[in-house]
């Protein structure tokens, strides 16, 4: 049995009833009995990063307690994605529901399938701001930086 983690996971919706997205996402998440929800940060509206012409995202943060370990926490996120009926057309397009695994205790872990921490969450004030809302002094794994450094960068 693995010892219980906290990680990190960010959260986005911006096709459909967002709300209920984001919201029911946690809810799933929670369900789960190897998942405990931790804290979960404000709901930011955010204009969209790359892809095509698309609507405003609504973005959150969450942190979870768990017994999983990373790659099956991730299978369960893809399978709550998919739940929601998310569908993977294009890259970065709209979609029902995102769920990312930013950070994993202080694992780093670079696979085909999993990335951690997350490669690009430190350039991106969506991921930074509900992220320092719940966690501004959690070490960011392999950077020697907290999240409240980097959020600092991406504010000025």
């Amino acid at each position: 049995m693995t010892l219980p983690a906290l990680a990190y996971i960010g959260i986005g919706s911006n096709t459909g009833d967002r709300l209920y997205y984001v919201e029911h996402s946690l809810k799933l998440l929670a369900r789960d009995p190897q998942i405990t929800l931790q804290a979960r940060s404000p709901i930011y509206e955010t204009a969209p990063v790359g892809g095509p012409p698309q609507g405003l995202f609504l973005n959150a943060a969450a942190s979870l307690k768990t017994s999983l370990p990373p790659t099956l926490l991730l299978r369960r996120l893809l399978a709550v994605e998919k739940t929601l009926g998310r569908e993977r057309r294009e890259r970065w397009g709209p979609r029902t529901i995102d769920l990312d695994l930013l950070i994993y205790g202080s694992i780093l872990m670079y696979t085909p399938a999993l990335i951690l921490p997350h490669p690009r969450m430190l350039t991106r004030s969506f991921v930074l701001e509900p992220l320092y809302d719940i966690a501004p002094e959690l070490p960011v794994p392999g950077t020697g930086r907290t999240v409240a450094q980097f959020h600092r960068k991406t504010q000025g």
